[in-house]
């Protein structure tokens, strides 16, 4: 098998982990990076597992769903009301982004699932993510990495 590698770095975003016993229980940012593994067992006609330079849908929506967003659990017993507020100030306080875990690890397994299928249909079915890392602050990672057996 080939794989390759892109990061996609300096995103910045939110996050509340409301399980959480310490200061992570507040709505709290980091500067967040991606990098996606890719593979494939037959590169394409220049040689490419993937090429970066077609990788724009990807960065157009981690832009669009995550860049100066809030993320927040799906089952945040204050979501519905994070999300009035945000609402009732009529001017968006922040840009919400509802997951099942907003962990670290969550948060790359959630971008895997989004990802991967696009990844495919870019690359007709040739080419697959492999894993999604995700580095909060450039200090902490967390890996998604599904089981391919």
């Amino acid at each position: 098998m080939f794989t390759c590698k892109k990061t996609y770095a300096d995103i910045p975003f939110a996050h509340r982990q409301h399980r959480h016993d310490g200061h992570c229980a507040q709505i709290h940012g980091h500067n967040w990076s991606f990098t996606f593994t890719f593979g494939c067992e037959e590169l394409d006609e220049c040689g490419f597992v993937v090429d970066f330079g077609k990788l724009k849908p990807i960065k157009a929506w981690i832009d669009e769903n995550l860049d100066h967003a809030c993320v927040f659990n799906e089952d945040d017993p204050l979501l519905a009301d994070i999300l009035a507020i945000n609402e009732a100030s009529g001017c968006k306080v922040y840009q919400p982004y509802v997951v099942d875990l907003c962990s670290s690890e969550g948060i790359a397994r959630h971008v895997f699932k989004v990802i991967n299928p696009k990844v495919k249909d870019m690359t007709g079915g040739r080419a697959f993510l492999i894993s999604v890392e995700v580095v909060e602050d450039s200090r902490n990672s967390a890996t998604y990495e599904p089981d391919r057996s």
